[in-house]
């Protein structure tokens, strides 16, 4: 009988707890969530919002594409924290780095999907995750990178340079009502590579909260493109149900009305 997928519904996959190993001698801590039944279409490595604000390798949509991805499109979720940001798998060695040192992190990320074979490898950043991408995450090993609600307050614009030059697909899902970078604005500053793909979201907000559903569409659409969508609502197989106590989202209450820490929003 089928059920109705929702927030903390956990589908069929194998999970793997992780450890990152960074060039500077870091352990950072992840999971790896592949198809439970064949080997993936595709890889996703999630890079996740500030620590400084709650984010982490749980916040909500990377969750839900670890609990979903796998068994709705075929695709691996590789998630971690990045040095000095805590979870329900643990506290990554080291210390926040304002995008500096975290270089090792996406570095190390990206070694590992590369020696475990997983195929067809994207970044998927979510705001300082976005930073890290597009500052760090420009690796022969990497097909392309989806970003999720990019504040472009790192990041300047010799990175964009820096992708527009290599001609590898940058895809920037931009809500209707970000509060530090809309779809106009987005279009402008994106503008400067060639390949990019603003994508506006009517109606979202920068923790896309109740709009799940859509980003993962969005994501699958493009690293995943034989996969149809909208992806299924409902499963008919086995299901678990995650402990949303457990995963409390940090992100989203500690966004509130609290102004981001960093460097002022660069223009250019």
């Amino acid at each position: 009988m089928s059920q109705q997928i929702r927030a903390n519904s956990v589908l069929p996959a194998r999970r793997t707890d992780i450890e990152l190993h960074t060039a500077d001698g870091m352990r950072l801590v992840g999971e790896l969530a592949v198809p439970e039944g064949g080997e993936p279409v595709a890889t996703l490595i999630c890079l996740h919002p500030l620590p400084t604000h709650g984010g982490m390798m749980d916040s909500h949509l990377f969750r839900k594409a670890a609990w979903r991805l796998p068994a709705l499109a075929g695709v691996a979720v590789l998630r971690f924290n990045t040095r000095g940001t805590s979870s329900v798998r643990g506290t990554s060695e080291g210390a926040f780095s304002a995008a500096v040192d975290e270089r090792y992190d996406v570095a190390a990320a990206i070694e590992y999907a590369e020696f475990a074979d997983l195929p067809n490898r994207w970044l998927l950043g979510w705001s300082f995750g976005t930073d890290l991408a597009l500052m760090h995450g420009l690796d022969p090993e990497v097909r392309g990178a989806i970003l999720l609600s990019p504040p472009l307050r790192f990041s300047g614009p010799e990175h964009l340079q820096a992708w527009a030059g290599s001609g590898k697909p940058l895809t920037a899902l931009v809500p209707e009502f970000d509060d530090y970078l809309r779809p106009a604005e987005a279009t402008e500053r994106f503008a400067v590579v060639p390949q990019a793909e603003v994508v506006g979201v009517p109606g979202a907000k920068h923790l896309w909260v109740g709009d799940a559903e859509t980003v993962l569409d969005e994501v699958v659409r493009r690293v995943a493109p034989a996969v149809p969508v909208p992806l299924p609502r409902t499963w008919d197989g086995p299901m678990e149900a995650g402990d949303a106590g457990a995963y409390a989202d940090r992100t989203v209450a500690a966004f509130q009305d609290v102004p981001v820490a960093g460097p002022e929003q660069r223009r250019g």
